[in-house]
């Protein structure tokens, strides 16, 4: 494996990170929407990653990294609240909301940013060895 595939590894690694924060974000923004259905309440969505090996196992040439295979809805109850006089309520007097936890996703952020900065430590430290290697041929 190349050095440079590092950095289509750790690349990979980001764009998958952003995609798990932008769908966390969605997450916590539609965190306290309300609805008077169940068809029309937003569910909290997740992304699905897979790991690109089977191209490194099989000796293909490419690069190898994260796959974001797509982003799923939770299938979690939804939260319904008996509340005869919001605007809201359906006929029976209910209220539904989203089946989102904000301290999950808060975590979910958080260990997404944190990933996302692993990788870009590890795509600087790669950039560093190719230019101290390149100063090598220089001397």
């Amino acid at each position: 494996m190349s050095l440079f595939n590092v950095f289509d590894i750790s690349g990979s690694g980001m764009a998958a990170q952003s995609v798990r924060l932008n769908t966390t974000a969605s997450n916590i923004a539609n965190a306290d929407s309300v609805s008077s259905s169940v068809d029309q309440t937003y569910r909290a969505r997740h992304p699905v990653f897979a790991a690109e090996m089977q191209k490194a196992a099989a000796g293909q040439d490419g690069s190898v990294g994260v796959q974001v295979l797509g982003i799923v809805e939770s299938d979690k109850p939804l939260n319904v609240e008996y509340s005869p006089d919001h605007p809201m309520a359906d006929k029976d007097g209910y209220i539904y909301k989203p089946n989102v936890n904000v301290m999950e996703e808060m975590t979910n952020m958080i260990s997404a940013s944190r990933s996302y900065q692993t990788n870009i430590q590890l795509a600087e430290s790669a950039k560093n060895m190719v230019n101290r290697t390149l100063r090598l041929g220089q001397s």
